[in-house]
């Protein structure tokens, strides 16, 4: 595969095409099956992936190892996170699990303090996936704040509806639990509330977002 091709039908003209050069010569490509952790908690990061393809999911950790949801990274993002902890020297505080098979472009973090001096689109494109995270994660504060437990089912299954472009989410109660820090129990009985209230259609396995 021409990485320099594949980057030009992508990012041409959010880069400047010498960016796009030093992109190809200097990054990686590299492809991770769904399931699969990408960065986990406490570890060194070396290098920023963009999606190019696929799909990976933020989760935050406790001290106890409850996980939440923050945000799903689609082609064409990167993560604020990682930004952070690279530009930083720290370690990763975040958890990212791969949820559909991901090609990303794994950017060495030695050049990205280099290409915000030398790019504008790379300084751009980096300022506005902070400014995206910053806006996604005051809807998260927003729902453990504001939104009841149906809330917060309801919503993630509105991101990942958006993010599979598909009703129907093909996820277990115990793992819905797992991702909203609840118990199987809870989902559960609020599920088939929302059921009889036609807002969504349970079956084995999957949960059918019903439209408004």
């Amino acid at each position: 595969m021409d990485l320099q091709l594949t980057l030009q039908n992508k990012f041409n003209p959010i880069f400047e095409v010498k960016l796009i050069e030093e992109m190809a010569q200097n990054a990686s490509l590299v492809k991770v099956k769904a399931g699969e952790i990408l960065i986990d908690i406490n570890q060194t990061i070396a290098v920023m992936p963009i999606v190019l393809e696929g799909a990976i999911k933020i989760l935050r950790e406790d001290e106890d190892g409850n996980e939440l949801f923050l945000y799903y990274i689609e082609s064409g993002s990167t993560c604020a996170a990682s930004i952070t902890c690279c530009m930083n020297d720290q370690k990763s505080n975040i958890l990212a699990i791969v949820e559909e098979d991901v090609t990303f472009l794994s950017v060495p973090i030695a050049y990205m303090d280099e290409w915000m001096v030398k790019y504008s689109s790379w300084r751009k494109f980096i300022l506005s996936s902070y400014a995206m995270r910053y806006d996604e994660l005051l809807e998260i504060v927003d729902v453990l704040a504001f939104k009841k437990m149906d809330g917060r089912i309801l919503n993630y299954l509105s991101e990942t509806v958006k993010l599979n472009k598909t009703s129907t989410v093909e996820i277990s109660h115990q793992a819905l639990a797992y991702n909203l820090n609840t118990s199987r129990e809870v989902v559960s009985r609020i599920l088939k509330q929302l059921e009889k209230k036609g807002m969504v259609k349970l079956s084995r396995g999957a949960i059918q977002l019903m439209e408004s």
